[in-house]
């Protein structure tokens, strides 16, 4: 209840006042959970360390991030994958509106900055992608192994993001980082095509794959929203442009596919998607943006490699997916790989 009390008494109409005030910590905020708010609002009462709050909030978001991947996964039998991603993004984008309304951020692109809209389109179709790329991987390997390739997609951004930012360099421990995370994505491609997973797993590789191509998505709408005219609308506006044109994209792509449109759901497949719709692309989004507005963002992000250790925890109880010694080095390298690439570089 504080939470929602503080998000909701928080003026989100104009989250970007003080976005050139220069805020180091806000610009190395690349590494998110399932969707970032990579400019947040700077409040006044901006925190400069972590708190209970925020580690309570952080665990809570993490953990739920490793979960939904095991839920998508477990609720595919029921629900075709791409199917399953646009009724989730559907109920999103009708929360997401319901939201902006409330706070008084306007749906229409009137009053945006030139070239914001466009930027938006872009986002949105790179975020349908990734969702694309997810929900399908998850037919052909495990919810652990893919959210290790997911989460390769701050690597991704550290490599693409300095050609339109150069304040966004590597510098010192972070080329380590990123090194690390890559013999990670490695190790985890060698053990899916070479090692256990592949006899557990006769596709696992092209899931693997689209888990990969997910992370770089990911990245790409990283670096659009960053890059752009779109990084001077509200976030939450943000969030809608992405949640809206998945919700326009993925049927198509669906029914493409040649997907079945079932709607007669067990109460568990609805209770998934209500759960991956309101918790998973709305509310915990939201308490991401809060945090980033309200805590430094370098300290907040290190918190994400928890993720893919709560889909591997998740994925390993729930639904029996084997762990391999290859798979357990892969996470450990991209999460010290994460830690040191969201290290702040020592002052000169």
């Amino acid at each position: 209840m504080g939470l929602c009390k503080r998000l909701c008494t928080h003026d989100w109409r104009d989250p970007w006042a003080a976005r050139d005030s220069g805020d180091s910590d806000s610009a190395q905020a690349t590494a998110r959970c399932d969707k970032p708010f990579d400019n947040p609002p700077m409040p006044s009462n901006r925190k400069t360390h972590i708190d209970a709050l925020a580690i309570a909030l952080l665990l809570a978001c993490c953990m739920f991030w490793g979960f939904q991947q095991v839920l998508v996964k477990a609720t595919v039998a029921e629900v075709a994958p791409v199917f399953q991603a646009f009724v989730r993004f559907a109920l999103a984008t009708v929360a997401v509106a319901a939201w902006c309304l409330w706070r008084g951020v306007g749906l229409s692109s009137a009053g945006e900055p030139a070239g914001a809209k466009r930027a938006g389109l872009l986002a949105g179709a790179l975020f349908a992608g990734e969702f694309a790329c997810i929900y399908l991987g998850l037919q052909y390997t495990t919810a652990s192994r893919l959210t290790v390739f997911l989460y390769a997609s701050p690597f991704w951004v550290a490599l693409l993001l300095p050609r339109f930012i150069p304040g966004e360099r590597l510098q010192g421990w972070q080329w380590l980082g990123l090194a690390a995370a890559f013999v990670g994505v490695g190790l985890a491609l060698g053990d899916g095509l070479l090692g256990h997973a592949s006899t557990a797993l006769p596709q696992g590789w092209l899931g693997d794959l689209l888990g990969l191509a997910a992370g770089l998505m990911w990245a790409l709408t990283t670096v659009v929203i960053r890059t752009t005219p779109l990084a001077r609308v509200a976030p939450a506006k943000q969030l809608l442009y992405q949640v809206g044109v998945s919700t326009a994209v993925l049927p198509v792509l669906s029914l493409g596919l040649g997907e079945a449109w079932v709607w007669q759901f067990s109460a568990f497949a609805w209770g998934s998607l209500l759960v991956q719709a309101l918790v998973g692309a709305f509310v915990s989004y939201l308490a991401w943006m809060w945090m980033l507005a309200h805590y430094p963002a370098t300290k907040i992000s290190v918190f994400v490699f928890l993720t893919p250790v709560f889909a591997l925890l998740f994925g390993a109880f729930w639904l029996g997916e084997p762990v391999t010694p290859g798979l357990v080095v892969a996470l450990v390298l991209v999460a010290a790989g994460i830690v040191l690439v969201n290290r702040r570089p020592a002052a000169a």
